[in-house]
């Protein structure tokens, strides 16, 4: 397990890409997925805790992505729609929207952001987070998939790239 760690970790920081590559199935190409999250099959997390419900991008996303170099975001009050795009994120290799996990109304908007788009690179669950969403369907998380399931989804997701 720690062979695992130290070898996801160096990838990593050498920016080795496991694309293509045959790697044993039980390594996993240095993504980390939280438990206690949601995740859509677009790559976008949910958090959700009380009223409020925090979207961002998983770390599977922006390790396919690259490094970030801009975030456009939607404005606070504005209306998200589960699988509807509410942003765009722009890498070095490509521009992808973002797509809500969750319907509801923008509370807050990550404003480090515009500023410090990598926050998504280095910290895609804590400092990335992108919006903060009012849901007005708290059940749409019931069709998005546990810690388990994404990763189970993302390894046959890599298998067939």
């Amino acid at each position: 397990m720690a062979l695992k760690l130290w070898a996801s970790s160096a990838a990593n920081v050498l920016k080795i890409s496991c694309n293509g590559a045959r790697a044993p199935t039980f390594f996993r190409c240095f993504s980390s997925v939280l438990d206690g999250l949601k995740y859509s099959p677009s790559h976008e997390w949910v958090k959700h805790e009380g009223s409020v419900a925090t979207v961002g991008i998983t770390d599977h996303a922006q390790g396919h992505l690259g490094d970030v170099v801009f975030v456009d975001l939607p404005e606070s009050g504005s209306k998200v729609t589960k699988g509807g795009s509410f942003g765009a994120v722009e890498s070095v290799k490509a521009t992808s929207d973002v797509n809500s996990p969750i319907s509801g109304e923008i509370i807050e908007v990550n404003t480090k952001l515009s500023e410090a788009p990598i926050l998504l690179n280095s910290s895609p669950y804590e400092d990335g987070w992108m919006i903060k969403v009012q849901p007005s369907n708290v059940s749409e998380l019931d069709s998005l998939m546990g810690s388990k399931e994404y990763t189970k989804f993302c390894e046959e997701e890599d298998a067939h790239h």
